[in-house]
């Protein structure tokens, strides 16, 4: 935006979120933290990878979202024989009946199109998987030496099995570095799981109202990147970045578990999701407790562990956790 947005402006974008949110929850029980980085991830536009066993409603989320955005939507079952062309799209050869000469005409494939699931993304081989990766980065698509552009907004939801289950490829580390946020969707609670029971097995409620359009995406994503982010708060990205790489003066619980540390992607993300978190929670200034939510699952896919760390059965969140508690505030 070149001009200066006005506070209407922006209380008017946040009630829209709100109502976005609720629409939503019309089809969703619980799982708040996981509906609120989708949105994060949709307003910083970048993509997001969920990761989590099946049955926990992962696909029925992203449709939902889908539902209440008024975008082009499609969904491709990740399988391991599905082919690049099946997503990208192919040449198909046409007759022209009336003088009888033949032409090749590009057929576009599902991912033309604003809101994108792919669904179980790791149960095909990693060929497949990296057609994604010029479309997720560059939102555009090169067939036959012709680049295409992606429609706008492009975002990606890819859901994954855990890597532990019979069948899955792990994901090559430039494709999940291209996701803005890895985000792990876990069990419900007791009383989440009991409401899911009464209102999945009752007569069905009403669908998903559309509540938002690609153009008011659009804008939203545009007033994301305006919300202000401070130097002390630009400074602790930075530095927690810098310090998830193993080097001599290193943190100890990176020497240990770290083989390779967050690239600037990560810094970069970590800015872009801490402003639309801080937009989502009604305020035009990101803090460093939006950094602190957000900095595991910016970083999560970004950090290679060491063997160690696997004999120690440390994680990424712990590297993480180590990071945030290891890396002063500046100025604290």
């Amino acid at each position: 935006m070149n001009r200066e947005v006005t506070e209407a402006e922006v209380q008017a974008q946040i009630a829209r979120l709100a109502t976005l949110r609720q629409a939503i929850a019309q089809a969703i029980v619980g799982q708040q933290a996981v509906v609120e980085q989708l949105l994060i991830g949709l307003l910083a536009g970048g993509h997001c990878l969920l990761e989590g066993v099946p049955g926990l409603g992962k696909t029925l989320l992203v449709r939902s979202l889908g539902r209440a955005l008024d975008l082009g939507f499609h969904r491709i079952q990740f399988t391991p024989d599905l082919m690049p062309s099946d997503i990208l799209g192919t040449e198909i050869l046409e007759e022209d009946h009336g003088t009888g000469r033949r032409h090749f005409k590009f057929q576009p494939g599902p991912v033309f199109t604003n809101l994108l699931l792919a669904d179980e993304l790791n149960r095909t081989p990693p060929k497949t998987q990296a057609a994604l990766l010029e479309a997720m980065q560059e939102h555009t698509v090169s067939y036959a030496g012709v680049t295409r552009p992606l429609p706008e907004p492009f975002f990606v939801l890819a859901t994954q099995n855990p890597l532990e289950q019979a069948g899955t490829y792990p994901l090559p580390e430039a494709q999940l570095d291209r996701f803005l946020l890895h985000v792990r969707v876990e069990y419900p609670s007791e009383a989440e799981e009991r409401a899911i029971l009464l209102h999945t097995t009752g007569a069905p409620g009403a669908p998903v109202p559309q509540v938002m359009s690609g153009p008011d995406v659009l804008e939203l994503q545009m007033l994301a990147r305006e919300v202000h982010v401070g130097d002390d708060v630009l400074d602790w990205i930075n530095r927690l970045v810098r310090a998830s790489r193993p080097r001599a003066d290193a943190l100890p619980g990176v020497r240990q578990w770290v083989r390779w540390g967050a690239g600037p992607r990560a810094g970069q993300s970590l800015v872009l999701a801490a402003k639309a978190r801080a937009l989502l929670h009604g305020r035009f200034a990101a803090t460093r407790d939006d950094v602190r939510a957000l900095a595991t699952p910016v970083m999560r896919h970004r950090l290679l562990l060491t063997f160690v760390a696997e004999a120690e059965q440390k994680s990424a969140d712990d590297v993480v956790a180590a990071l945030l508690d290891g890396v002063p505030f500046p100025g604290a």
